[in-house]
Formats: C-alpha cells, sequence, structure tokens
C-alpha cells in the first residue's frame, strides 16, 4: 500500500491515509552483546524467536543485563505490538504479535521493533501488520540476503490506513469472527491429517505384521498347492549375492574374500508368520554404501544427476528439484552410482531414516555423502524392503534408534546393514506392495484434499484482511467522527 499522507488516496469516506510514525512511537530493541550476558540488571528479553503467529511464545526466554536507564526505554508494557524485524524468510518478516504482560519486567531486543499505539488504536494496528505481513507487503520492503531486514526507519514510514474509530471497532469485531469460524475449520482439517497420519501408520504396521492381506501360506493350503517359503527365497539370495561377489572379482582379477553378510540377532523378536524369516539388509543387498565427500565442486548446471536428502524427503524418489554434476574423468565414488531398484536412506540431517526406492531409469546419478544407498541382491524384493523401512511397525523404529540413540542424530552404514527384516515369500510381498499402494494412494488423496483446504484458508484470511483495510469489509456510517479529527488528536497528544 503506497500512498501520501495527508491525502484521501481514493480512500473509503470518512478514512485518513497517515505514516505509523505519526500514530505511534516505533523503536528498535537493545543490541544483544556478549558484556551483555551477564550483570548486575539481569531481566528478560523477547527477540524474534519469540514472536509466533498465534502470539507470544514463552517456550524460549533468554535473559540480559540493561541498566536502570536502559530498562526505562526498552521494558515492554501492555498493549505494545512486537514486529519481526529479522528473519530468515521474508515471510516472517514484520510478523507482528501483541504484548499482554506475560513476562513482568520484560525488555526486547533487535530483532524486534516495538509500536507502542494509543490503546484504542493497538488491536485495529495488529491485524494491519497482520494483513501486511500475509501479504508480503512488508516482505516486499525488506532487504538483505539469507537474513531479510524491515528496519525501523521504514516501520516509522510505513503507509497506514486510518478509519474512523468505531468502524475501526466494527472491522476488527468482523475480523474476529471470520477469523474464529476460520480458525476452527484449520483445527479440523489438522485433526483430520492426524487421523490420516495414523491410519497410514497402520496400514504399513498391518502390512509388516502379515495382517494386511492373506498370507502366501493361507492362499496355499486353500488352493491345495505348494509355495516357496521365505527361509528358500533367502537362500536364493544368499546364492545370488555370493555368485555377484565371485564374478565381480574374477572379472576385475582381484583377490578379494568373501565375507558373509551379518545374521539377524532374534532374540525379543516377535515370532514371525507361517512361511516368513528373519533376515538383514546386508544378507538381501549386493552392498551399503554412501555417497563421497567433498563433491561439492562438482555441481553444475547440467550433468549426471546429484540425489541429495532433500530429494527423498517424503518417502519418495522427487527429482523435480535435483542437483547435476559434472565429473571429471576417473572421479573416486563412481561405486555410488544409482541403480533402478536401489533403496536410499537419509543418513544424516533433521529427515534421517526417511528412505525411497528408484522406481525406473533415472540415467546416470549418484548420491551425496548424507544419503546412504543399498542395492538388493534380486531388485523384486526392493518395492517390500522399502514398505519395511517406512513401516513404524517395521523398520522404522530400529533405524531411529540407532540414529537419535546416542544423539546424533546420524545413522552410519553398519546400523543399516545389521537392520533386521522380516521378510515374506516373493508373491505375498507383491500383494502386500500392491495393497499398501492401494490404501495409501487414497489416503495420499484425502491429504492432498486436506491440504488445499488449508491453503484457501489462508487464502480467505488474506482475503478477509484486504477487503478489511480497502473498506469493504464493514459499511462505513457517515455520523461517525471523520479518521482525520481522531488523527488530529493523537498528534496533538503526542506533540504535547
Amino acid at each position: 500500500m503506497n500512498f501520501d499522507a495527508g491525502s484521501d488516496n481514493g480512500l473509503p469516506p470518512g478514512w485518513a491515509a497517515t505514516r505509523l510514525g505519526e500514530i505511534a512511537e516505533v523503536r528498535l530493541g537493545r543490541q544483544r552483546s556478549p558484556e551483555k550476558a551477564t550483570g548486575p540488571n539481569m531481566r528478560p528479553y523477547m527477540r524474534a524467536a519469540n514472536v509466533t503467529w498465534d502470539g507470544i511464545s514463552l517456550h524460549d526466554v533468554k535473559e540480559m543485563d540493561f541498566t536502570p536507564s536502559e530498562a526505562e526505554v526498552y521494558v515492554l508494557q501492555v498493549g505494545d505490538i512486537l514486529l519481526a524485524e529479522a528473519s530468515g524468510s521474508a515471510s516472517e518478516v514484520g510478523k507482528p504479535a501483541v504484548w499482554k504482560g506475560q513476562v513482568p519486567g520484560a525488555c526486547f531486543q533487535n530483532t524486534l521493533i516495538r509500536v507502542r499505539a494509543p490503546g484504542e488504536l493497538v488491536a485495529f494496528l495488529h491485524l494491519h501488520f497482520v494483513k501486511d505481513a500475509l501479504t508480503g507487503e512488508f516482505a516486499r520492503a525488506s532487504r538483505g540476503v539469507g537474513i531479510h531486514h524491515i528496519g525501523a526507519k521504514a516501520v516509522v514510514r510505513w503507509p497506514t490506513a486510518l478509519p474512523p474509530l468505531p468502524e475501526q471497532e466494527r472491522i476488527v469485531a468482523e475480523i474476529e469472527k471470520h477469523f474464529t469460524r476460520l480458525d476452527d475449520a484449520v483445527a479440523t482439517l489438522e485433526r483430520v491429517k492426524v487421523k490420516l497420519e495414523r491410519a497410514r501408520a497402520s496400514v504399513l504396521k498391518a502390512a509388516v505384521e502379515g495382517r494386511l492381506v492373506p498370507t502366501e501360506a493361507e492362499l496355499a493350503k486353500a488352493e491345495g498347492r505348494t509355495y516357496e517359503p521365505a527361509a528358500d527365497l533367502l537362500e536364493r539370495i544368499l546364492a545370488e549375492r555370493k555368485r555377484k561377489h565371485d564374478e565381480e572379482q574374477a572379472a576385475a582379477g582381484g583377490k578379494k574374500k568373501y565375507t558373509p553378510p551379518v545374521e539377524p540377532d532374534t532374540d525379543g523378536l516377535p515370532e514371525l508368520p507361517e512361511g516368513w524369516v528373519w533376515a538383514t539388509t546386508d544378507q538381501m543387498t549386493e552392498f551399503v554404501t554412501s555417497g563421497s565427500r567433498g563433491w561439492a565442486r562438482y555441481y553444475s548446471e547440467s550433468g549426471p544427476l546429484f540425489i541429495r536428502s532433500q530429494d527423498i524427503n517424503t518417502y519418495r524418489l522427487d527429482l523435480s528439484l535435483v542437483a547435476h554434476v559434472e565429473l571429471p574423468a576417473g572421479a573416486e565414488g563412481t561405486r555410488t552410482r544409482v541403480q533402478m531398484g536401489d533403496v536410499l536412506i537419509i543418513i544424516t540431517g533433521a529427515n534421517v531414516t526417511i528412505s525411497a526406492w528408484v522406481q525406473a531409469d533415472v540415467g546416470e546419478a549418484y548420491v551425496n555423502q548424507h544419503v546412504g544407498l543399498c542395492r538388493p541382491v534380486d531388485v523384486v524384493t526392493s518395492p517390500y524392503l522399502h514398505t519395511w523401512l517406512m513401516a513404524h511397525g517395521g523398520g522404522r523404529p530400529q533405524l531411529e534408534k540407532a540414529a537419535y540413540g546416542a544423539g546424533k542424530p546420524g545413522l552410519n552404514l553398519t546400523n543399516i546393514r545389521e537392520l533386521r527384516v522380516a521378510l515374506p515369500p516373493l508373491h505375498e510381498q507383491q500383494r502386500i506392495v500392491a495393497e499398501v499402494e492401494r490404501r495409501l494412494s487414497v489416503l495420499d488423496a484425502a491429504e492432498q484434499a486436506v491440504e488445499r483446504n488449508l491453503t484457501r484458508c489462508g487464502n480467505l484470511r488474506q482475503s478477509i484482511l484486504k477487503r478489511a483495510f480497502e473498506g469493504k469489509l464493514v459499511p462505513q456510517d457517515p455520523s461517525d467522527e471523520p479518521a482525520t479529527a481522531l488523527l488530529a488528536r493523537i498528534q496533538a497528544e503526542h506533540g504535547a
């Protein structure tokens, strides 16, 4: 919103255009410095992290030393509006919250701007700032790369459309009425999301416990036929694993001795359905490895794909924003080249333990150092292995225990190799995966509908605010004292 203070600028009848500094005191908080970390006058203080869209958060209130004269300047009063002056996200700049005296004697730091306005304007101005933040006006006025700043000077000059005081009250009441309904709708949608996530977990748990589809043993008995139990499948996989090793060594002229895979420790494990067997990831795979370090210097605009943790953080491989590398001849790490059927696991960072499997030929592609690569001996087992890794009743808790047990978070390759897998017969694996995909596709569709409605609620919130501050949400009343008179009175009191 841009206009000249003192002109009507096409505002509704009775409104006045002004700058925030003409109706409120605007002040940047006190800078934090090491010498203020201790002292004789320690006080709690608010910072940008304490300002949320839901109000003031007191989950992490810090203290620093304020001299008595500094405290007089920076102490917060009930009704002060705090704006986030700086944020790593431009969309968070200017995010407002009203101080309600939650921590007596608290001051504020220079990641916040305090707006101290006449009490009758506080509710209206707070919503004005909510609109300016949600619609991106504060973001567009911010400066900086990495950390975005709005600056106290810009806030002092901030254009403010001021309606007559009675109309302000009507606007606030109408917005709060609409927002209450939207908040109820959002809360309902968020509860649905939780239920969908529980349903997803329930499907996966039933799948890896042999309860989602009839077992192969049950079907074979009912149909009067034989079937290959998982123990026989595992024996074939192990034989193929050794054969591939020997063939590789022979082709390379190497003499590396074959190392038998880690066997599962079955102590304390539950009894499996008939026909199932316990195995390890090591037994089921040719190898488990991770990406090479130092490949950041090979980044390029084109070339082979470079799969990072952010490309697999939703249990699916998403290559829409994938990076590329241009490798020099003979670059170390070609063993990490991805093939169809590989299972990928995030081994470090916030999304550690999340996995995906490569369902199609992605061409020349490699994983980075934060991604573990498991190459199944038989790729037909890849979909089930991925299902097992996703399930809270399966491999997920084992990975989480390994990743967080020592406060890392992170997985090493031994953690992955030693992972115990409840392995069904092959045909049962295929039926399990098909049923999981069918049910999860229904849940995914429902979740997408929820997300669309949450987005719609956010858009409606912005639309309500936009209409409110264009004078279109509530009717004007010609009998209201015009805002010019209110503005003159505030400015006279301010200058007195």
